[in-house]
Order: structure tokens, then sequence, then C-alpha cells
């Protein structure tokens, strides 16, 4: 049994029973809550390793849950589903945390394959960790300090707030310093899934992680561009 524990914050019952019934048939545990503040007291209180969590929802919607959570530091992945069309409404569920996306009307296997994407990626995250050795509680990076299990992150002492998704661009980059991603290979990579044409949610994200992170965000010194190509992080800066 793979144990691990899905929250299913839907309010279409039927939707939320077929998803609970081929979870279940896929040896997840599956918990449902049919209003975004029921959902958002089972995450604030108990353990999941994932959240299926539709956009519109009475009580409360997908996106403030999904904002109030990442607020909070959980880090539970969240796919969203949405019915909605609108660009707006995809790249900002993204942007505020949101590990992936599916529009509605969906199939079912499309939803499966996404969520066993997600579990890959988290998955090759932890197996590269241990394998590069930097499963070390802290990483020191010039004035940069990471620690990698409570995604606490400062800058010369100085505490630094990161979302999510955020923190897993730096932790990626960090992992491998030095070597070059062109954005469609970090969507892929630290999204989880390709997102085909929303390349520039990966500069709005570099961005803003610059902006934390950097002294001097024009003049950056851990996050480079690679002008044509792509973004790499400094590999002068010793560990």
């Amino acid at each position: 049994m793979s144990g691990k524990k899905i929250l299913i914050i839907e309010d279409h019952t039927d939707l939320a029973n077929i998803l609970s019934l081929n979870l279940s048939d896929l040896d997840y545990i599956v918990k449902h809550a049919d209003d975004g503040l029921k959902g958002l007291n089972y995450l604030e209180n108990e353990t999941f390793d994932l959240v299926i969590l539709d956009l519109m929802l009475p009580g409360m919607d997908g996106i403030e849950i999904c904002r109030r959570i990442r607020n909070q530091n959980i880090y539970t992945p969240v796919l969203m589903l949405t019915s909605k069309s609108s660009e707006l409404d995809r790249v900002l569920g993204l942007e505020i945390g949101a590990d992936d996306y599916v529009t509605k009307p969906f199939s079912v296997r499309e939803v499966m394959a996404r969520i066993k994407a997600l579990f890959r990626r988290i998955e090759a995250f932890s197996i590269t960790n241990n394998i590069n050795g930097k499963d070390k509680n802290n990483v020191i990076l010039g004035d940069l300090e990471v620690d990698i299990d409570t995604h606490n992150v400062s800058v010369a002492g100085r505490s630094v707030d990161l979302t999510a998704r955020e923190f897993d661009l730096l932790h990626h980059f960090i992992n491998r310093p030095g070597r070059v991603y062109s954005r469609a290979q970090l969507l892929d990579i630290v999204w989880g899934y390709g997102h085909e044409g929303y390349e520039h949610t990966v500069n709005s994200h570099i961005n803003r992680l610059r902006a934390k992170i950097e002294n001097d965000p024009a003049n950056p010194e851990y996050i480079l561009t690679i002008w044509g190509v792509g973004y790499k992080f400094n590999d002068s800066l010793s560990m």
C-alpha cells in the first residue's frame, strides 16, 4: 500500500466520488471536504501528501485556501481543479503556490497522470538530495543560508519569506550550481508537468525570488541570467 494521504476539496459530490474511487484503487488514502472552510480546517490540523483543490467552492474559494496554507508554510502539493478557462486564473493559481492545475472538463486518467507526475517530482527531489549530500540541514552560499528541512531562508542573517514555488526553484538551483536551464525546463522540472505557453510564469517567479534574496536584483549574485538560454545558480560561490 502506498500509504499516501490525499485530501479532495470539491463540492461536486459525484466528481469527488469518482476521484476518490480511482485514487483508492491506486491504494491512496482519501479524505473529502465539500466546502472550502472544512478543507482548510483539515489542512491546518492534519498532514496530507497531496490536496486536490477545486477553484470554485462554497465557504472559501480555492485561491484563498492555497494562499492561506502557503502563508502558514504548509507545503502540501496542490493540484488545482478549475472550470474557468481564463489564463489569469490558471497563472494566479500557479503563482500563489499551486503545483499543477487541470481544467474542467477533464478525464480521470489525466488527473491520475498529473498526480503520479507530482509524486515522481517530489521523490526525485528527495533522491537527488541524498545522492548529492545536500540533505544536511543547512546549505550556506555566500550570505545566503537555506534550511532544507524547515524551508527557512535567510540572507546575511535576515529572514526571507518565500512561497512554496519560490523555495522549490531555489532548492533546485542550489542542488545544481552552474547548470543552465531554459524556462521550459524549469517549468517542467519544478512545476512537475509541462505547461506549454506559460514559460513567463518562470520569469515572474525568478524576478520575485531575486527581489527577496539578492542585494541588487538588477545585478544578481545568486541566480544568473544566461542570455538566449535561461538561468543558472552562480557556481563560483562555495558551500
